[in-house]
């Protein structure tokens, strides 16, 4: 049973695409080693799974990052496709050697390069846009951090302020500029990007997909409609509102338990997980 579980949690992370060696060389910290922050908040498949919902959900807001992705991809057609690729890049960049981290983002760059052209509202996009670059981020991590102190455990401020300040290093290889590094700097961010988000037919397409499941894990789909939920009850108040994912106090409070349960059993049974793996290549032996 363990790991049959073990199977389909895996199925949706970028380990089912492979391609990372998270083994070796041997102790090799990578990006950032085992006593950051970024391997503990990141090293939570179900934080980073609720997290990585929210902060899908708010970036699609954007106008130009959602034009990004609906010109140049087949997200429509594979939206488990994408996510786990989105999955592999975060955890290799998370966990694997320096090389194959700093190869990836290398690549990744290449690929944004690539992605250009006007959104319906008249803006150009890049993807390799500093701005956009640090929108993308600034969703992530203030979403998995969000996640983790609500289905893990908590981190005191200083805690959370170096996860920003550490995790800021990605971005900034990624070509982010000004990039939040405390939870203030986050704060005052995301109010300030408020004007410039908008909810149309296209950011409706991209909710409506993720809550109608993901084609090729149909056997997950109940647990996928729980973490949708969760991923929607993270979004700050305006966001759900605006998307019309808001949910009433008695629902957010059936989710969080329910997500809680699966926790528990998630955290029991992955024991190959890109961070252990990290952690065998850490060994001294």
């Amino acid at each position: 049973m363990r790991q049959l579980i073990e199977k389909q949690v895996l199925s949706l992370t970028g380990l089912a695409i492979g391609g990372v060696d998270y083994h070796h060389p041997k102790h090799d910290p990578g990006l950032y080693g085992p006593e950051s922050m970024v391997w503990q908040v990141h090293g939570d498949f179900t934080s980073m799974l609720c997290g990585g919902i929210a902060a899908l959900l708010l970036q699609m807001m954007e106008p130009r990052t959602l034009a990004g992705v609906w010109d140049h991809s087949n997200f429509r057609q594979d939206m488990l496709g994408r996510l786990r690729r989105t999955a592999r890049f975060i955890a290799a960049t998370s966990f694997a050697s320096e090389d194959q981290a700093l190869a990836l983002i290398e690549q990744v760059k290449r690929i944004h390069g690539k992605v250009s052209g006007i959104c319906p509202y008249g803006q150009p996009y890049s993807a390799n846009s500093p701005q956009l670059l640090t929108w993308v981020h600034v969703t992530e991590v203030s979403s998995f951090l969000a996640a983790y102190l609500r289905y893990k455990g908590p981190l005191s401020l200083d805690q959370q302020d170096r996860y920003y300040q550490e995790a800021a290093r990605t971005a900034e290889l990624l070509g982010a500029r000004s990039v939040p590094k405390s939870s203030r700097q986050v704060a005052e961010y995301l109010e300030a990007m408020r004007p410039l988000l908008k909810v149309d037919e296209r950011t409706r397409t991209v909710r409506d997909l993720l809550r109608g499941g993901l084609d090729g894990a149909p056997h997950l789909s109940p647990v996928l409609a729980l973490f949708m939920a969760g991923g929607c009850d993270l979004l700050p108040g305006w966001a759900a509102e605006a998307l019309a994912v808001d949910m009433s106090e008695s629902k957010r409070r059936w989710v969080r338990r329910g997500i809680h349960g699966s926790a528990k059993v998630l955290r029991w049974a992955v024991r190959d997980s890109a961070r252990l793996r990290a952690l065998a290549r850490m060994a001294l032996n």
